[in-house]
Formats: C-alpha cells, sequence, structure tokens
C-alpha cells in the first residue's frame, strides 16, 4: 500500500550502511535541516561483507561496495520507517504552502498572518522597510546631483583648444602663458625679429625677409 511521504523533493538521503540520516531544504531560502542519525540494525552485514572479501582476495569486497549490496544494506521497510521518522521529527520545522506548492522553513519563509510563503505573501512590514530604503538611496542621489556644482573649475578638453605645444609637442595645462618645454608662448605666435612677419611653429627662417628667426 503506497504511503505519502512529504518533502519528496527537497530532501538528501545521506543513509549508509550504518544507519539512517536525512536533510531536508527549504525550497525558498536553501537552509538545511539533519534528522537525527538512526542505527540500522542489519548494518553489520556490510562490515562482515567487507572483512571476508579481505581474507578471499578482494571478489566479495567488490561485491559487497556495489550498488546493489548497498541498496540492500540500507534499503527496505527499515530505509521507509526511517525516512518517515525523518519527516515526523522535521516537519514541525516546515510548512507547505498551498497556493505555490513549496515546502519553506517556518522560521524565515512563512508568512503566518497570510498563510502562505513569503514569496506568494510577503511581510508587509518587510516590504515597506524595503520601499523606504530603495527610496532614501534614489533621493540620496538626486539630492547629491543637484544640490552642489561638483564639476567647478573642470573644463572639458575639446573647450582647450591646443592639448600640447605646437613647437615641441610638450604637454600642456589650461592657463600656462609658456612651454614648459621648450619655452614658446602660448599667448601669441612668434614674430620675426628682422621685419615683425608672423612666424609659423617650427619655421626656422621668416618667409618675407629670409632672416633666421632662432
Amino acid at each position: 500500500m503506497a504511503t505519502h511521504v512529504p518533502f519528496t523533493d527537497n530532501y538528501e538521503d545521506l543513509s549508509t550502511d550504518r544507519g539512517f540520516q536525512f536533510k531536508f531544504f527549504c525550497e525558498r531560502c536553501g537552509n538545511g535541516y539533519m534528522s537525527s542519525f538512526q542505527q540500522n540494525a542489519s548494518g553489520v552485514a556490510g562490515d562482515v561483507l567487507r572483512a571476508a572479501g579481505g581474507l578471499f582476495g578482494g571478489l566479495i569486497s567488490r561485491v559487497a561496495d556495489s550498488t546493489y549490496d548497498f541498496q540492500r544494506a540500507v534499503g527496505g521497510p527499515q530505509h521507509d520507517a526511517a525516512l518517515r521518522k525523518a519527516v515526523e521529527e522535521l516537519r514541525p520545522h516546515f510548512s507547505q504552502c498551498r497556493r505555490c506548492g513549496q515546502w519553506v522553513c517556518s522560521d524565515l519563509c512563512w508568512n503566518i498572518t497570510r498563510d502562505q510563503c513569503t514569496q506568494c505573501s510577503p511581510r508587509i512590514e518587510e516590504e515597506i522597510a524595503a520601499i523606504e530604503s530603495e527610496a532614501t538611496i534614489a533621493q540620496l542621489r538626486e539630492k547629491a546631483m543637484s544640490g552642489v556644482d561638483l564639476t567647478a573649475g573642470y573644463t572639458p578638453k575639446s573647450a582647450l583648444g591646443e592639448a600640447a605645444c605646437a613647437t615641441c609637442g610638450a604637454a600642456r595645462t589650461p592657463g600656462q602663458r609658456f612651454c614648459g618645454g621648450c619655452g614658446a608662448s602660448f599667448m601669441a605666435k612668434p614674430a620675426c625679429k628682422s621685419c615683425g612677419a608672423e612666424l609659423q611653429p617650427g619655421q626656422k627662417f621668416c618667409s618675407e625677409c629670409g632672416a633666421r628667426s632662432g
């Protein structure tokens, strides 16, 4: 006769040939609860088979380590009874939501006032606290962006014109009057000392009178 057993999709079977133990998980937060260890009355059989295998060349030992032998050692009515006992032991820690069907821990993920899990029926006070936190962060961000001019004194490179000395290529900063690399003036273009004609950057002789510019 079939027997209804809860938690069929959220537990881990930790049973061995020595005894039975199970770990049940909350399907929402993942927290686990371990059942008490239950001694396997027939667990000594596994030890006897392994000892005999050591004496007779390991053949029986290999059989004892097989999946079949393990199922024979821990399976059957004793295992089923141990599982039912573990379910009854840990059931007070879980509740099943009638809306979504999930088994969740009663301590963290169960809304007792709504008789549903907190995913289907979030706790109002927790939702209010989360919304208030989000609103506070949004207002702080808006205040930081509109209350103080954090760009004072900053000029984009596109508004600086030449970013380097046209004569030697050295870097220049806003407000700098002379090049720190070659001494060239950033205020006006150089002129010929002989005729006063305007000289281009790097020009060694005046194109008007032929005089040397340096």
